[in-house]
């Protein structure tokens, strides 16, 4: 699973739905500083905070992660 690039991947859904830093990690039940090391690539996302953020964003974890994308791309 690519951890390092869900950040910001999980930065630009987050607002896109609407969600400041602070809502989001409140929802997530965590504090502000790791998402933030989470969506600037300082800390890797574990595979729990990638299932929850993806559960609590209503996407599934492909989207959240790019890999349909990335399949698309090498075809």
């Amino acid at each position: 699973m690519e951890t390092t690039r869900a950040g910001g991947r999980v930065r630009a859904f987050r607002k896109l739905k609407g969600y400041t830093q602070q809502s989001f990690a409140k929802k997530m039940h965590m504090s502000v500083s790791v998402v933030g090391e989470i969506e600037r690539g300082t800390r890797l996302a574990e595979e729990d905070f990638i299932k929850r953020a993806s559960d609590l964003l209503d996407i599934t974890i492909e989207e959240l992660l790019g890999e349909n994308q990335m399949e698309d791309q090498s075809r």
